[in-house]
C-alpha cells in the first residue's frame, strides 16, 4: 500500500487534495442552513446566497474530482496489475488471477475508502468544534461515542482477519477447481465461500448493531440537550441535530476502514508471499 503511494504520490496527493476541498466545504453546509433559516425568519437572505454559492462552488469541485479520480486509479491499476503478473511468472495460474484481483483492492482502498476516511475526519472535526461551542457537554459526548465505537470494533479484529485469511486462500483455488470440471467440486468451492463470506457478514452485523447503540444514546442525550440551552433558535436545534447526526454518521467510517484494513492488511502478506 505504502509503495503504491510512493510511487504515484504526485497524482494521489493531487486527489486528496480536491477530497479535502470538497468535504470542507460539505461540513460546512448544515451550518450554513442553519444560518439561513435564521435569516429567512429574520427577512434576511444574505445566508441563503451564501448558502447557494458554496453549493455551486460543492457542485463543480465534485464532479472534478470524480473525472480525475478515474482516470488516474485506472492507470494505477494498470501498472500494478502489470507488475504483479510479471514479478509472480512462475506461480501457478489460479493463485496469479486471485492475486490479480486482490491487488486491484489494494487500489480501490485508495480509491473509494481513503476519501471516504478523509471526507469522515473532516466531518468529525468540524462537527465536534461546532458542537463544542454549543456546549461543552456535547463536545464531551462526542469524544465518549468514538471511543465506545473503537472499543465494540478491537474486540473483533482477529476475527475479521481469520475469515478473511479463509475467503483469500479459498479464492486462489477457483481457476484450478474450474479447470477440472467437476460438478462437485465446484459446488464445494464455492459453499465454502458462501460459508466464509456469511461469517464475514454476521461479525460485521455484530459491530454494527453494538455502534448503532451509542449512536442512538448519543442523538438522544444531544437533542435533550440542546432543547435545554439558552437562546436556543429553530437554526440552531436544526444544526445540533444535523451535526449530531453527521459525527456519528462520519465516525461509523473509524472502525469501517479498520475492518478495511484487516483485510488489506492479510492481501497484503497473502500478494508478497512467494507461496
Amino acid at each position: 500500500m505504502f509503495s503504491i503511494i510512493r510511487d504515484f504520490r504526485g497524482r494521489i496527493a493531487v486527489t486528496w487534495l480536491i477530497v479535502l476541498v470538497e468535504n470542507f466545504l460539505i461540513a460546512l453546509i448544515p451550518l450554513l442552513i442553519g444560518l439561513s433559516i435564521d435569516g429567512l425568519l429574520n427577512g434576511q437572505k444574505e445566508e441563503l446566497w451564501l448558502l447557494a454559492g458554496v453549493l455551486v462552488i460543492l457542485g463543480v469541485v465534485a464532479v472534478s474530482r470524480r473525472i480525475y479520480d478515474t482516470r488516474v486509479y485506472g492507470m494505477i491499476r494498470v501498472r500494478l496489475g502489470s507488475q504483479l503478473t510479471t514479478e509472480r511468472q512462475s506461480m501457478e495460474v489460479s493463485k496469479r488471477s486471485a492475486r490479480l484481483d486482490m491487488a486491484r483492492e489494494l487500489v480501490d482502498f485508495l480509491e473509494n475508502e481513503v476519501p471516504e476516511l478523509i471526507t469522515a475526519t473532516i466531518q468529525i472535526i468540524v462537527s465536534f468544534v461546532v458542537l463544542i461551542i454549543f456546549d461543552i457537554r456535547l463536545g464531551i459526548a462526542s469524544i465518549a461515542v468514538v471511543v465506545g465505537m473503537v472499543l465494540v470494533y478491537s474486540c473483533f479484529h482477529r476475527s475479521f482477519f481469520r475469515f478473511n485469511a479463509a475467503l483469500n486462500a479459498q479464492k486462489e483455488k477457483q481457476v484450478a477447481i474450474l479447470d477440472t470440471g467437476k460438478r462437485r467440486g465446484i459446488f464445494g468451492h464455492l459453499s465454502l465461500l458462501r460459508r466464509h463470506e456469511v461469517s464475514i457478514s454476521d461479525t460485521e452485523a455484530i459491530v454494527y448493531g453494538g455502534i448503532f447503540m451509542f449512536q442512538i444514546a448519543f442523538i438522544i442525550y444531544n437533542l435533550n440537550l440542546g432543547a435545554q440551552l439558552s437562546d436556543i433558535t429553530a437554526g440552531k436545534i436544526f444544526s445540533i441535530a444535523t451535526y449530531s447526526w453527521e459525527y456519528v454518521e462520519a465516525a461509523l467510517a473509524l472502525p469501517m476502514a479498520l475492518q478495511a484494513w484487516s483485510r488489506l492488511s492479510e492481501i497484503t502478506d497473502r500478494i508478497n508471499s512467494e507461496d
